[in-house]
């Protein structure tokens, strides 16, 4: 006769099934990760062009808001792009 209780095979399979959806949602991020981390990198590459002509004619107005957001956009491409290709 076993000792053991009638729950263990239930805790195992809860068990089992934690580690595979565990599983499942890291491999669907990685899935996600890599062509995010792709455009971020060269969005992070290709944005510094679109300072020249802002620079080129001076701020003025609306081009200065339109620069800080440039810049905020090439950082987030910078830190969302940085583990591209390692």
């Amino acid at each position: 006769m076993s000792n053991s209780s009638p729950s263990v095979p239930h805790e195992r399979a809860s068990r089992i099934r934690e580690v595979v959806q565990s599983e499942s949602l890291q491999h669907g991020a990685r899935l996600v990760a890599a062509p995010l981390r792709f455009v971020g990198f060269w969005a992070a590459v290709a944005l510094p062009f679109l300072y020249v002509p802002l620079l080129f004619g001076g701020l003025e107005g609306s081009e200065t808001l339109a620069f800080g957001l440039l810049l905020a956009a090439n950082a987030l491409a910078l830190v969302v792009g940085h583990g591209h290709a390692q």
